[in-house]
């Protein structure tokens, strides 16, 4: 197994269970305690877990906390594809569509460089370069400014007025959070704002979210669960949450890394 399929598998590790052992984990994948606590430190430096004497636990993060891109990355990496590739087959050749920032819709605009004649409209920077490398010419792509996040966003007062006169068939929406206390979050406000005019702009919105999202609170609310006519999750999303969403009138769409 190579290191970065193994740290991958150590955070599922910590994230199922709330905390880990640096001894069961060197038992578990063959490995000796210092090559685990190489692959602890990686996952530290990241801002994915917290280490603690003999092992690692759980970052509390906090309603405001925001991690960047390359940290977001590395987390549930087969089941944003998945979801990605199934969003993926929403999207008609000649449509408009907006993807918001995200690691999620990172991977659904790498699935979207071959449909032809799309006009995307994006807050995001590393979905616009994604585009930008790709250059088909019959494709037009708008970038919005703003002030830039932790996580690649373009966001406030800019983004806001240079999406209000703009209308697409679908939106992307990647979410902090949601639950059913508080719909959809994010960590940021004027990024809640941004979204929320994105939200605005589109004829239909479909969330993309994994598992790990459900009952995570970001300070502030983008629209309730209804606002969405569908969330694309994968099959680790409870049971609970799927009925919540399905009383809310949410279509929901599981799409399986395993598949």
């Amino acid at each position: 197994m190579l290191a970065p399929q193994r740290q991958a598998a150590i955070l599922d590790r910590v994230r199922a269970a709330g905390g880990v052992r640096v001894t069961d984990l060197a038992g578990e994948f063959g490995v000796s305690d210092m090559t685990i606590r190489r692959d602890l430190d990686v996952l530290a430096d990241r801002g994915l877990l917290a280490k603690v004497h003999g092992g690692a636990t759980l970052v509390d993060p906090g309603a405001t906390h925001e991690p960047g891109f390359v940290a977001k990355s590395a987390r549930q990496q087969a089941e944003k594809a998945a979801i990605a590739a199934r969003a993926a087959e929403l999207v008609v050749a000649g449509g408009a569509v907006a993807l918001s920032a995200g690691t999620t819709t990172v991977e659904l605009a790498r699935r979207l460089v071959d449909v032809p004649g799309l006009t995307v409209v994006t807050n995001s920077i590393p979905v616009a370069d994604v585009f930008y490398r790709d250059g088909r010419g019959d494709r037009t792509v708008i970038l919005t400014g703003g002030v830039r996040t932790p996580s690649d966003a373009l966001v406030g007062p800019v983004a806001v007025t240079a999406l209000r006169d703009l209308h697409v068939d679908l939106l992307f929406l990647g979410v902090h959070g949601m639950s059913e206390r508080a719909g959809y979050t994010t960590p940021n406000l004027m990024e809640s704002d941004t979204n929320r005019a994105l939200i605005t702009a589109a004829a239909r919105l479909v969330v993309l979210a994994d598992h790990t999202k459900w009952d995570v609170v970001g300070i502030s609310s983008m629209a309730e669960l209804a606002a969405a006519q569908v969330v694309v999750s994968d099959p680790g999303l409870p049971a609970p949450a799927r009925d919540v969403l399905a009383g809310h009138g949410v279509e929901l769409s599981i799409a399986d890394p395993h598949r």
